[in-house]
């Protein structure tokens, strides 16, 4: 096997931008990215990407900058990332699901002067454009769209791109930042997590220790590009070692096969509730030609029952993930998939972090016990470098030196850990977090609600499933039918409650703060309302 990583060394680290210098000197007429049969070297992938950063450089954009991007799976969100960190500023890539105050609050924090775009979307931007001070460009990919922002300068991305080979003569360190991810902001607005050329690239050296991928190895997703599952652990390990990754642009239980079967996928990463779909679907000629063909399909959550059906059913070799992390600091602990492990567990410790479990008290509990999960870097740029322009949040989690996750684990005797809960009060649905903060802020804005809480509702597929439930005006009319509608106008598509229920009071701790807790144990109650056995039918956009 050809590689081009390198080894880790204690005052080594890496840079995205060296690392694409290195594969394209090795594979440069090797195909790197495949976007549904559309597919680029490595040699011109870096020419391009070289391209469109002296566009941006013409734009303003230096060292330091934030550019923020609402991009589909696509090959100009790869080049997009790469360009601007060549020029040493930073990628903000923002869900493309956004809108309103979700999508505002991220595209203000950030600081982005310039905004690149897929067209479909530039009605969103437009809409929260007067609370963007900074912004002056946008850029948009595709059709000219239908919206005007004054004062700001409108013009197509392809328009600018200067195709120039001269040297960019920037140097980027390993400590710089590459991208800001931002968090759900489950218990305020959502934070940007600062992540380092170094911390992706050690993300991406992780997963290929997980998942033993090699040159020859095609790494299949359909995860969306403003995620790091995608982009560290898919596109920038497929870089690393100088494999092939193939993105879809989305996910269909119907394609999933024809899809792998044209790539020519060895490993492919899915989320949640994707995995029991797949596991139940029709078989089809494509699935039947394709059984044995992946050698690992990497995922959460998966338990083994379902582990069990992938191997037997697809000839899976290795199906699950054995790890765990957050933005903050990915892949905590973590084990190949080629090694056994306890049903349940999450990996082990690695030579990335020292883990430990402690109590209310700080006290580190013995194997067994439950406790918040911390952590620290046992190397340099490894983790994130705290939230952007919020020192204080960034302390609040770094207490006594230690990155406190805010997450319930254990380990236990064999070194084996296992996540248990949620500290913190989030949720998740279809391989999305969800900020209940902004959902209540968006909310609050109805007429006819007086107080709420957006709380999790434990679903059969695995995940949570999104209940709000509310107090009402006296003498409101309003349904929950007609709340919903509402909300679907408001709110990306995953974040749209699944239940709604109208209280006349809400379980409240002696100083008023809602019980969340107790909404989350009652679950379902006789008078909730479910959107599933009503008309209503959501598009994904």
């Amino acid at each position: 096997m050809i590689c081009v990583q390198q080894k880790w060394q204690a005052d080594e680290c890496d840079t995205i931008v060296n690392a694409l210098k290195r594969a394209r000197e090795v594979f440069p007429g090797k195909l790197f990215l495949d976007f549904d049969g559309d597919s680029i070297t490595f040699h011109d992938f870096d020419r391009d990407s070289t391209w469109m950063a002296h566009g941006l450089k013409e734009l303003g954009v230096a060292s330091g900058d934030t550019v923020a991007s609402l991009l589909d799976n696509n090959l100009n969100s790869i080049l997009l990332w790469f360009a601007v960190n060549k020029l040493g500023a930073i990628h903000v890539p923002v869900n493309t699901a956004y809108k309103g105050e979700f999508l505002r609050h991220q595209l203000a924090d950030c600081g982005a002067k310039i905004i690149i775009s897929e067209s479909d979307y530039a009605t969103r931007v437009a809409q929260v454009a007067s609370g963007l001070p900074d912004v002056h460009t946008f850029l948009y990919a595709g059709d000219k769209p239908d919206c005007h922002i004054q004062e700001w300068r409108i013009q197509p991305l392809e328009k600018s791109v200067v195709e120039s080979d001269a040297p960019l003569d920037i140097s980027v360190r390993p400590d710089q930042l590459s991208v800001l991810i931002y968090t759900a902001g489950t218990t305020g607005p959502s934070k940007g997590c600062m992540v380092s050329h170094n911390y992706i690239c050690n993300l991406a050296r992780q997963s290929i220790e997980v998942t033993g991928k090699t040159s020859g190895d095609i790494h299949w997703s359909c995860l969306p590009l403003f995620h790091l599952n995608a982009t560290a652990t898919v596109v920038l390990s497929s870089l690393l070692v100088g494999g092939m990754a193939a993105i879809s642009r989305r996910f269909s239980v119907s394609r999933f096969w024809s899809e792998i079967e044209r790539s020519g996928a060895t490993v492919a990463n899915i989320l949640g509730s994707m995995i029991p779909l797949l596991a139940d679907a029709p078989e089809n000629d494509a699935m039947k030609r394709c059984r044995g063909q992946l050698r690992a399909v990497v995922g959460a959550p998966f338990p083994a029952e379902l582990q069990k059906k992938w191997r037997d059913r697809f000839d899976i070799h290795y199906a699950g993930a054995n790890v765990f992390g957050l933005s903050e600091s990915s892949l905590l602990t973590s084990l190949p998939l080629s090694a056994p492990a306890p049903p349940g567990s999450s990996g082990k410790r690695n030579v990335c972090f020292d883990v430990r479990i402690i109590d209310e008290e700080g006290n580190e509990l013995p194997p067994g016990d439950t406790g918040e999960i911390i952590a620290r870097p046992l190397k340099p740029h490894v983790m994130f470098e705290g939230y952007w322009n919020r020192p204080e949040d960034t302390t609040k989690v770094m207490k006594n030196m230690w990155f406190h996750t805010g997450d319930i684990g254990k380990f236990d005797e064999d070194g084996f850990f296992y996540f248990v809960d949620r500290k913190k009060d989030y949720l998740r649905r279809r391989g999305e977090n969800i900020s209940s903060f902004e959902m209540e802020t968006t909310f609050r804005k109805h007429p006819d609600i007086v107080d709420l809480a957006v709380h999790a509702v434990f679903s059969d597929l695995g995940e949570d499933d999104v209940k709000v439930t509310a107090l009402m005006v006296e003498g409101s009319t309003v349904t929950e039918e007609e709340l919903c509608c509402w909300a679907i106008e408001r709110l990306p598509y995953f974040a749209i409650p699944r239940y709604i229920e109208f209280r006349k009071e809400l379980p409240r701790n002696p100083v008023g703060r809602i019980l969340k807790y107790k909404l989350r144990e009652e679950g379902c109650t006789p008078r909730t309302w479910d959107r599933e056995r009503s008309t209503i039918e959501l598009v994904k956009r």
